[in-house]
């Protein structure tokens, strides 16, 4: 599925809007780091324009609704308080009907079915009270790719009208966990952000760990014990053919690729300490960043690759430390109560998200990155592996719970700290890793 996804072509071509509506209108959602009242909308069922087209258009209209709501920033009127109603596409819209039940964007939208097997959907977002059409697209591609055009939708709808990137047509690496505490068995495996569409990479029979995707999605490196010591392999997600990075085969872990997705940067074992490399993955050359008597791990490069963020017991304690990309001196940032470990840096380049144990409790926290403004955004029994949705405003991270069944979960929290909920999987999961938006 996930080679379908890779190669998928989504065609987008522009509908009829009036040549005002696509400039910016007045309609649009201002994020702030308050709180947020989520803006009223109304998502009539699709129209289902030809035979065979109804289930789809259904399901589509569910998963753009699921989108949109779930980021926090929509609420979705009850369909029950609906005056009007859309039965054919095409019809002009009646503002008053919709202003009555308050709804101040509206989302139209028809799926029909060709003989070939191709899906077109198109849809219209309306700005109900400015009574305007903000936005028009249609999108063509394989019927079985249904799924991927419902977050392309919700994805246009999301940054018309918030100003933002969107991040609903991305993926999520994780580690499926499942059976009992102490004989657990872990797999990699991909889904949609979402948590659907699961597809496990790996089999069971090793101990898997900290999975990251390239910046295309077609790579993904990870952590495995299969030849009995901790290795980084590199797999690629069309063909899972894979391969030690190292071919010294020397303990390594932690790995990340570069933004550039060249190299991969992570941490190399000998003894008791560990440093940071950098690995070429065309030459396998590779290149010493740290050289202390430390425990150097959890790099991350910064978005222009300038930069790399990383977790070190160097000064007595676990500790967050910002470097340049080629090694070099190493600045402190973690200042606050307790240990500081897993840093990852945001894709808009303004925060690093880490994971905080202080207080007999894992928090998850963001600060800028040169360590002010820092923010525990949750706090559990153990809160670990924070990684960031494409556009910055999302941080998923995993949440076990206490005792002798304790078992992971992932969850998901706005930077603001708001909206926290959990992101079904069909087992448990644990060490999540967002992928970019997918091309």
């Amino acid at each position: 599925m996930m080679k379908q996804f890779l190669k998928l072509m989504i065609a987008a071509v522009m509908l009829g809007v009036p040549a005002q509506a696509q400039e910016n209108g007045p309609l649009r959602i201002e994020i702030t780091e308050g709180i947020i009242e989520p803006m009223p909308i109304a998502i009539p069922g699709f129209v289902a324009e030809n035979a065979g087209a109804e289930a789809f258009a259904q399901q589509l209209t569910q998963v753009v609704t699921s989108d949109l709501v779930g980021s926090g920033l929509f609420r979705n009127i009850d369909p029950a308080a609906y005056i009007g109603s859309v039965t054919n596409f095409n019809a002009p819209v009646s503002f008053p009907d919709w202003k009555a039940i308050n709804a101040q964007a509206l989302i139209t939208g028809a799926v029909s079915l060709t003989d070939d097997n191709q899906m077109v959907v198109k849809f219209r977002l309306f700005d109900v009270f400015g009574q305007e059409t903000l936005l028009g697209l249609q999108f063509a591609a394989s019927s079985q790719s249904w799924r991927r055009m419902s977050h392309k939708v919700a994805d246009q709808v999301y940054a018309r009208l918030t100003g933002e990137d969107p991040y609903f047509d991305s993926r999520v690496v994780y580690i499926a966990e499942e059976g009992p505490k102490n004989d657990r068995k872990k797999r990699l495996a991909v889904m949609d952000y979402d948590g659907a569409n699961t597809r496990y990479l790996t089999g069971s029979d090793d101990i898997v760990l900290a999975p990251r995707f390239s910046p295309n999605a077609r790579e993904i490196i990870y952590t495995s014990y299969e030849t009995g010591v901790p290795q980084v392999f590199l797999m690629n997600v069309d063909t899972l053919s894979r391969r030690v990075l190292d071919s010294e085969r020397n303990m390594t872990f932690a790995p990340r690729f570069s933004p550039d997705g060249r190299k991969v940067v992570m941490s190399l074992s000998s003894g008791a300490k560990s440093d940071l490399y950098s690995f070429d993955i065309a030459t396998g050359q590779k290149t010493q960043l740290t050289n202390t008597s430390a425990i150097d791990t959890a790099p991350s490069y910064s978005p222009d690759g300038s930069q790399i963020v990383f977790e070190s017991d160097r000064g007595g304690g676990q500790q967050i430390y910002v470097m340049p990309a080629n090694g070099g001196p190493a600045q402190r940032i973690s200042f606050g109560t307790g240990r500081y470990g897993t840093p990852v840096w945001s894709p808009r380049g303004d925060m690093i998200a880490f994971t905080n144990i202080s207080g007999g409790r894992f928090h998850i926290g963001v600060m800028r990155t040169d360590g002010s403004q820092e923010k525990l955004l949750t706090g559990s029994f153990l809160d670990e592996g924070p990684t960031w949705s494409p556009n910055g405003r999302v941080i998923m991270f995993f949440r076990e719970t206490q005792g002798s069944d304790g078992a992971p979960s992932l969850f998901s929290v706005d930077v603001t700290g708001q909206f926290l909920k959990k992101v079904a999987t069909p087992t448990f999961g644990s060490d999540p890793a967002w992928s970019g938006l997918l091309e």
